[in-house]
């Protein structure tokens, strides 16, 4: 019972810490209640010696060691003050986020603008992790200018992502204190669901094209066109290509045209998926399709749930779809 209340305690006391010393927000400015100061192992062994120093003064009434104390303790103090000029009143910003899939590394760019006329040193800026001190980045700001760093962290699983708590820390000039702040950016990544990673046919997809093929009938051939993306592979006249030249000028492609015939569409859709599937390998599944048909230019119409989209290609299309899968059943 003890040990619950103090395990309570303890959880409550380093939330509530974690709330006040973190700064909040899509654009922030550290000030002075937000950055902290402390001395380094560093730190603490010159404070020792300063004391051994003032101690032996003191005994042996050593004028020298005075002035050496004081000299020495001056330092200290002078560079505590420019650690802490070092990391205050910077300004940052939560910048662009691109989408990932489950089991990649989500990035988040963050902008950190120095508003004063001095230059700002040696600030390590990381994810607040377990590996903060392997992957912090170091970096140096101009006056009046401006740096931006892009973060990254393991997207686990599909949907809103979060960007993690970032820490900036500093120990210039002397290393014999540290500097730092606790920023929590509003960014968010859209995480689409990890594709499956078998290669797995696309549905029906030799059956579409006999059944184009074979719809449309020889007698119904209208002549030649140029190739255009989504284009039926089997339906490259080949002939045509070799007197044009194509064979060794990838662009002169020219593809066979057909009328009177109905034309095959692939379809996307997940209702026709196994139910034995469980719901992430189905949008495993329709993930993959949707970078295989994009790969292969194959136009693809999609449905999942309520969305149903025509068959289309391109970046908008797929953005979409993907979008619908990484936030299917999720909170938008």
């Amino acid at each position: 019972m003890l040990l619950s209340v103090t395990q309570g305690l303890r959880a409550s006391t380093a939330e509530w810490l974690s709330r006040r010393i973190t700064a909040q927000g899509s654009d922030i400015t550290l000030n002075q209640r937000q950055v902290f100061i402390l001395p380094t192992r560093a730190g603490l062994g010159f404070g020792l010696l300063l004391i051994l120093l003032f101690i032996g003064s003191l005994n042996y009434n050593l004028a020298m060691g005075y002035a050496l104390t004081f000299v020495l303790a001056a330092c200290a103090m002078v560079d505590m003050h420019m650690c802490f000029r070092n990391l205050a009143y910077l300004r940052l910003t939560g910048g662009r986020t691109l989408p990932a899939h489950a089991g990649e590394q989500a990035r988040f760019a963050l902008h950190i603008d120095n508003p004063g006329r001095h230059e700002r040193y040696a600030i390590r800026i990381g994810f607040a992790d377990a590996n903060w001190s392997v992957r912090a980045q170091a970096v140096d700001i101009p006056a009046n200018g401006s740096r931006q760093v892009v973060l990254e962290t393991p997207a686990l699983e599909r949907g809103w992502l979060a960007a993690p708590r970032v820490r900036l820390s500093t120990c210039f000039p002397l290393g014999l204190v540290r500097a730092w702040s606790y920023w929590q950016p509003e960014s968010r990544a859209l995480i689409y669901p990890q594709p499956e990673g078998q290669a797995v046919p696309l549905p029906s997809f030799d059956a579409a094209f006999d059944e184009a093929r074979g719809a449309a009938g020889e007698d119904d051939f209208a002549g030649v066109r140029a190739y255009q993306p989504g284009d039926n592979p089997r339906r490259l006249a080949w002939r045509h290509i070799a007197r044009l030249g194509g064979l060794l000028d990838s662009s002169i492609l020219v593809t066979k045209h057909f009328e009177g015939g109905s034309a095959s569409e692939l379809r996307l859709d997940y209702a026709l998926l196994p139910q034995t599937m469980d719901v992430e390998a189905r949008l495993s599944r329709m993930t993959r399709w949707i970078i295989e048909a994009e790969t292969c230019a194959l136009p693809y119409a999609f449905a999942l749930g309520d969305m149903r989209a025509p068959a289309a290609l391109g970046g908008a299309h797929r953005e979409a779809c993907l979008r619908a899968l990484a936030l299917f059943g999720k909170q938008p």
